[in-house]
């Protein structure tokens, strides 16, 4: 699904075609998406002028104001296979577009979700506010987010260090693909129970998570199955990765082999050798 990267690369990619611009018409082609689609979307839209375009983890902000000034947001998310992409009028949608935003100089945003399980609706409040963002942790690449925070957290907790990582209460956005990335690289076996981790492991796996999102979105995200830009380009990260997918192969630091394991539900490929 897409991850921290691949929306950060969705936000970038879109922004420059969609701020600033008047929203003249909304087409909603289906509406049973994980949260139905507000039905008030199209006519409180229209008329309304995109602002800057925000992330918050894996959620895409998209604040609009009327002719007042007075402003809202929506929060979009991609869910498990769902892309946001800049379309022009005349370009036919494909099965699966199930919304349309189409701004004043006739550029569309199109959300296409095979599955379903991303949404649009309104921000409810604030981000303090909107239960869905409130409890949120720090952001990994923000100065809150350190080895600091992850050693006091972890403390007597015996929770694999893999799904600790991926708790979004701890740190937002580092999913599956990530998280193993980051443990290769700060050379930490993802079954070691958190609390075993050491302040200075936690330190060098902080840096780790910091490095592997940072080049991740250089890259424009990882493209797996279904993600691609907000501008139709697939995320090349794919290419550099040292363990995700890879079971069974190569270690590219060691030459061992890499294994595969289960936890928390969720495949993880790691290196006997090179993680500790």
């Amino acid at each position: 699904m897409p991850e921290l990267p691949e929306v950060e690369t969705t936000r970038r990619g879109i922004a420059p075609y969609i701020e600033g611009r008047e929203i003249r018409e909304v087409l909603v082609r289906e509406r049973r998406l994980r949260t139905p689609v507000p039905d008030d979307l199209a006519d409180s839209l229209i008329g309304r002028r995109i602002g800057e375009l925000g992330r918050r983890a894996k959620y895409l902000l998209v604040p609009v104001a009327d002719a007042r000034g007075r402003e809202r947001s929506l929060i979009w998310h991609l869910g498990m296979s769902g892309s946001l992409r800049i379309a022009r009028l005349g370009d036919l949608p494909k099965k699966h577009d199930h919304v349309d935003v189409v701004v004043d100089d006739g550029t569309i945003l199109r959300y296409h979700d095979p599955r379903r399980f991303g949404f649009v609706d309104w921000l409810r409040g604030g981000l303090a506010e909107d239960p869905r963002l409130r409890r949120l942790g720090p952001e990994p690449l923000s100065p809150e987010f350190h080895g600091k925070r992850l050693f006091a957290l972890s403390r007597g907790r015996r929770l694999a260090v893999k799904p600790f990582l991926m708790d979004n209460a701890v740190v937002v956005g580092v999913g599956n693909i990530y998280a193993s990335e980051a443990l290769f690289l700060a050379g930490i076996d993802p079954r070691r129970a958190a609390g075993r981790v050491s302040w200075e492991r936690h330190e060098r796996l902080a840096l780790a998570v910091r490095e592997v999102l940072a080049a991740a979105i250089t890259q424009g995200g990882t493209t797996l199955r279904d993600f691609v830009s907000g501008v139709g380009e697939p995320g090349y990260f794919a290419q550099r990765l040292n363990v995700y997918g890879r079971a069974g192969q190569s270690c590219r630091r060691c030459g061992g082999e890499l294994r595969l394991v289960t936890l928390g539900q969720r495949a993880s490929v790691f290196c006997p050798a090179c993680q500790r």
